[in-house]
């Protein structure tokens, strides 16, 4: 095959577009992105979330945002590119309803994660940011728990790595800390599917509930120092 000037400006503009959509320093995860399978029974959560409100937000609203985000993206650039990078780009592209739905797509991935392996204290690096950023464990839930209370309609509240310290932030709708280029490390799903049918409308409960039963914190450990 014989290359002349046009054909090598081709190769490069295509060379250059699939690295500006490529992940760095790891394979491309193409569409269709697939939901992870929930790593627990759907009961494991009980008594803080109950196993009927686990199996509606795992398989219906999580479900339901990987398959509409599939619709979105089939044909797109987008297809071709990571689940967080979508989230990024799509933010940064003002494509709300991409956005919406893969953000939530991945919003839900960390939420279910962050479970797996039941409660445990967190320790080391991590322990000691707490300690820096809001006093105590005890302090930071309470935070973690007003500023969840604030978020008006639906939403999420994140603890969020911020160099060696941490910070609290609410965000509405599908908001999440990886479209700005922040670490997550935990989120708690403050929309009302999340915790209605065991809370009705006492959200500041269900937060709590969730910080003080659910989170591994071993697990969060792990994700403050990667």
């Amino acid at each position: 095959m014989k290359f002349n000037r046009r054909s090598v400006l081709a190769l490069t503009a295509a060379s250059a577009a699939t690295t500006l959509f490529a992940p760095a320093g790891r394979s491309r995860a193409a569409a269709p992105f697939k939901q992870p399978e929930l790593p627990y029974s759907e009961g494991a959560l009980a008594p803080a979330i109950s196993a009927r409100t686990v199996g509606l937000h795992y398989g219906k609203h999580h479900a339901g945002y990987f398959k509409k985000l599939n619709t979105l993206v089939e044909k797109t650039p987008y297809a071709d590119l990571s689940l967080e990078e979508v989230v990024v780009r799509s933010k940064k592209q003002g494509d709300t309803d991409i956005f919406n739905n893969a953000a939530q797509a991945w919003n839900h991935n960390l939420y279910w994660q962050q479970f797996k392996g039941g409660s445990a204290a967190p320790k080391g690096a991590l322990l000691d940011a707490v300690k820096t950023s809001f006093g105590g464990l005890d302090d930071m839930q309470k935070k973690m728990v007003a500023e969840g209370d604030k978020v008006f309609g639906t939403g999420w509240v994140w603890l969020v790595k911020d160099g060696d310290k941490l910070t609290i932030v609410g965000l509405q709708d599908a908001g999440t800390p990886l479209a700005d280029g922040k670490k997550a490390l935990v989120g708690i799903d403050v929309w009302e599917h999340a915790y209605y049918l065991d809370y009705e409308n006492r959200r500041p409960e269900h937060v709590a509930a969730v910080l003080s039963k659910l989170v591994n914190w071993d697990y969060v450990s792990e994700q403050f120092a990667g």
